[in-house]
């Protein structure tokens, strides 16, 4: 496998996020994370989607450690300061939930809260099927887990052409496009640091494509497993979804319909917040995390 690694000086300096890296090896790949807060808090693991990374929680994260919990944010495989396979064929569905639960195991986390938003409900949300035994808790934020059984919606697949049919990946302004506010040009250039050039940008530009739309996708027998068991996850389940995000529009309510740990759970809504909701009300979306966990902590 052809690895790149992102320089480290491409990460100096960057706006309002002073988080010391970590690594952890995970079947001969570098993988990224944030430790924040004290090691004896409860665990929350913050995944990042597309085409995002850890930079997208620099505001919920001192909101969750001043609460006295331990913020753990992942840079998944290709994203990041993690290391990027440089063939777009090594990027599967598979691959990244193998990647991410390896880190989750080396780092031995258990009794995880774990907050979530695009790709990072299809693949914490697999795990948590998965591993049902080492979560807690789950937040929900703009994701779901797909089995290709319905049809994706209009404007993910519009997305869909776009990311595969653009020369450029402009991933900057992908994520400012994706937020109700507009993002600094600083805010910008952080999150095109992980890319040096279009050949980090593998994993960027396959994520898309590994979206189950259609019944034989192959990773859909692994999601209907892991939604056997989440029909059966009676464990605390919120859904957080923003007012503004066209693309998971609507799937917080199969969420909660399906899994029993989000019946009797508050309807949040976060107003005001696009698809990374985490750049338009990361503060508010951390705090709606703070009273989850002290509300449903035994």
């Amino acid at each position: 496998m052809d690895v790149l690694r992102t320089p480290d000086e491409r990460f100096t300096d960057l706006p309002g996020f002073p988080f010391d890296p970590h690594y952890v090896e995970v079947g001969g790949l570098r993988m990224h994370y944030l430790d924040e807060g004290p090691a004896d808090g409860d665990v929350v693991l913050l995944l990042h989607g597309e085409p995002s990374w850890s930079y997208l929680y620099r505001t919920m994260i001192p909101v969750l450690v001043d609460a006295g919990l331990r913020a753990v944010a992942i840079d998944l495989v290709g994203f990041g300061r993690s290391d990027k396979p440089a063939d777009r064929a090594d990027y599967t569905y598979q691959a990244h939930v193998d990647w991410t639960w390896g880190a989750v195991a080396a780092l031995g986390l258990a009794d995880i809260t774990l907050v979530c938003q695009d790709w990072g409900g299809l693949i914490g949300l697999r795990l948590v099927g998965e591993h049902p035994d080492r979560f807690a808790r789950v937040v929900a934020a703009n994701t779901t887990l797909p089995t290709g059984d319905q049809h994706p919606g209009d404007a993910f697949l519009a997305w869909q052409r776009f990311s595969q049919e653009t020369p450029d990946f402009p991933v900057g302004h992908i994520v400012n496009g994706g937020c109700v506010s507009t993002l600094a040009p600083d805010v910008i250039a952080a999150y095109d640091a992980p890319f040096p050039d279009d050949s980090f940008k593998a994993g960027a530009r396959q994520f898309p494509t590994l979206v189950p739309t259609s019944p034989d996708d192959p990773a859909a027998p692994a999601n209907r497993a892991a939604w056997e068991v989440l029909r059966r996850f009676d464990k605390p389940f919120l859904c957080a979804f923003s007012d503004s995000d066209p693309i998971t529009r609507g799937a917080d309510a199969a969420l909660r319909t399906l899994i029993p740990g989000a019946h009797g759970q508050p309807e949040v809504t976060i107003a005001g917040g696009g698809h990374f909701l985490q750049e338009d009300r990361g503060p508010e979306l951390a705090g709606v995390v703070v009273d989850f966990v002290r509300n449903t902590s035994v």
